[in-house]
């Protein structure tokens, strides 16, 4: 004996999905449809659409779950200890000393390898 409860969330979430796949198509529609309009017009009704699809999206096992996801990422982007502007200059000096002298090692490789050659065939 199966619960219905768990076989209709599976075709629930079909709908909905569905549904947002409906709205984001309509979405693109009207925005080429009305492409006379106002641009900030058609930015707004743009982002009513986006917020309905993301609502009727986030109702969704998935969904949930991606938004779930989203909080904690953001919770762990905020314990990230972040470089200050001076180790940040400091770091991309480096980096770009250490790029300029394998740039300069490869171009003498390149000639050196270039005249071997050049003596080779003649």
């Amino acid at each position: 004996m199966t619960d219905k409860s768990t076989t209709q969330a599976p075709k629930q979430d079909l709908l909905k999905w569905i549904a947002v796949a409906i709205i984001i198509a309509g979405g693109i529609y009207a925005n080429a449809y009305f492409s006379a309009e106002a641009l900030v017009l058609r930015v707004v009704g743009m982002l009513i659409l986006a917020g309905l699809a993301g609502w009727i999206a986030v109702q969704t096992a998935k969904g949930s779950a991606f938004l779930n996801l989203c909080l904690e990422a953001r919770t762990e982007v905020r314990k990230v200890v972040w470089p200050t502007r001076q180790e940040t200059t400091q770091t991309t000096m480096i980096v770009l000393v250490v790029v300029f002298i394998v740039a300069v090692i490869l171009w003498l490789l390149d000639t050196a390898l270039g005249a071997i050659i050049s003596r080779i065939i003649g």
